[in-house]
């Protein structure tokens, strides 16, 4: 039996940066990873998306040219290039991925899928291609995919999600994307850009409800000024298969028609493949790994890091993950962020087109500690105020930033609009600092850019009432 200090299992974000830290550090590690190296990001998240997103981009520009003085002619879109485009960016990441872990001593990467298996005494063992393995540690990095909901008909209809989807040779002429929230609204628009139909259907009565209203709203008229269709406070309650496509029943009676459907509803952890149950490692009532701020579980000797663990759903925080254990194992005792999760704010961006960047409360959270007494400042200003992106003729969107009065600091933003996924991080950075608004107000920021308005944008913070 191969004896490890420690086996990671599942190789997404955190993972092989951790193997290879603790490698250089003299332990011994195996890498397990079922599917692909790099896990979501790399094969079927950022690293593809946001390829395609560009060309989505490039297309969009195109289309609208003369509006700068440029004349381009007819402009089409060759979908196939395209795809290999973004193909080929993949596997050159994952390539980059492979070869680093590859020319890194004292890690072993296996393939296949690790299962747990039970214990002998302190250690742990793992079960993976009729192997078992023995560790000192064991760190979990297995992620999450795509739910698909059971739905009459499903199983006779050929549905897509955000693997399948990309792996399409032809654009669809007409794609039904169910769930408006960040997965279903970038792919909506990128492949309305790419030349397809979209229509997306939504529970709820706005898009991006997690959001604040005013930014749903903008994001909604932005892409329904772009062609895509709106289907809100529905669900799918049937699927009919056709002969070139599909017919999807809504919940209010209603019938759509499509030639592909997409669901962008939500995730679910990939856990089911672990058996946990062996060493008694628990969940949540999803399925999440429960941890404390430093990714332990109920067992001693586990850590579940990533998007299996249910705190945070992006590559930066499973990336940030791994930096708060390195730091723990180092015996640091840093006074940022790297303490543990919960000292961290968390930040993201939705990448439509524009982007939403967003870090901490909503305006609707801000409300409601308002109303228990907190004095709260709040500032907005729209985009079409902004030089630079009336310059650029980009003038969707907003920027809104939420103060503390009585501690003068940050307890969030939005941006949307031309470069927000960016320049968020100039509030993002400032929060993980702790201090005062009013030295942001005080900087000397750099013209013609959006990011200047911020010392304009918090001389007009008002107290929320």
């Amino acid at each position: 039996m191969r004896h490890f200090d420690a086996i990671l299992i599942g190789a997404g974000q955190a993972a092989p940066s951790l193997a290879v830290e603790l490698a250089q550090r003299g332990q011994r590690l195996a890498l397990i990873e079922g599917n692909l190296l790099g896990g979501t990001c790399v094969n079927v998240g950022c690293t593809p998306t946001k390829t395609l997103r560009k060309s989505a981009r490039v297309a969009h520009m195109a289309r609208r040219a003369a509006e700068f003085g440029v004349l381009t002619g007819t402009v089409s879109v060759d979908f196939a290039a395209a795809m290999q485009r973004m193909r080929a960016r993949v596997e050159t990441s994952r390539q980059g991925l492979t070869g680093w872990l590859q020319a890194t001593k004292n890690i072993d990467t296996i393939h296949g899928w690790g299962r747990f298996i039970g214990r002998d005494g302190d250690k742990f063992l793992i079960e993976v291609n009729g192997e078992t393995l023995s560790a000192d540690r064991v760190y979990l990095n297995t992620g999450a995919r795509a739910v698909i909901p059971e739905l009459p008909g499903i199983d006779k209809v050929p549905y897509l999600d955000n693997v399948s989807v990309l792996a399409l040779t032809q654009c669809p002429e007409h794609l039904l994307i169910v769930g408006a929230s960040y997965i279903g609204l970038e792919m909506g628009q990128i492949f309305r850009r790419l030349g397809a139909e979209v229509s997306i259907i939504h529970r709820a009565g706005r898009i991006a409800e997690r959001e604040d209203e005013e930014i749903s709203e903008h994001i909604a008229a932005f892409l329904r000024a772009e062609g895509i269709a709106f289907h809100l406070n529905s669900s799918v309650s049937k699927l009919i298969g056709e002969d070139r496509g599909l017919t999807v029943q809504l919940s209010d009676g209603r019938t759509l028609n499509g030639s592909h459907i997409l669901f962008a509803s939500g995730r679910r952890p990939n856990t089911e493949r672990l058996n946990l149950a062996a060493v008694g490692v628990e969940t949540d009532a999803r399925g999440f790994i429960r941890t404390d701020a430093h990714f332990n579980t109920n067992v001693k000797g586990i850590k579940a890091l990533g998007d299996v663990n249910g705190r945070g759903a992006f590559t930066h925080t499973s990336y940030h993950d791994q930096q708060i254990v390195l730091a723990e194992i180092d015996g640091e005792h840093p006074t940022g962020q790297w303490q543990d999760a919960d000292k961290r704010v968390l930040s993201y961006a939705m990448f439509t087109d524009p982007p939403l960047g967003r870090v901490g409360i909503t305006l609707a959270q801000a409300q409601v500690l308002a109303g228990k007494g907190q004095k709260i400042l709040v500032a907005d200003i729209a985009m079409a105020d902004v030089s630079r992106a009336k310059e650029e003729d980009e003038t969707l969107g907003m920027m809104r930033v939420i103060v503390d009065a009585e501690s003068e600091r940050f307890l969030g933003a939005a941006i949307l609009g031309i470069g927000g996924d960016e320049i968020i991080a100039v509030i993002t950075n400032f929060m993980a600092t702790g201090a005062s608004y009013r030295l942001m107000q005080q900087a000397l920021p750099v013209h013609p850019t959006v990011a200047e308005f911020f010392p304009t944008l918090l001389a007009r913070l008002r107290e929320l009432t």
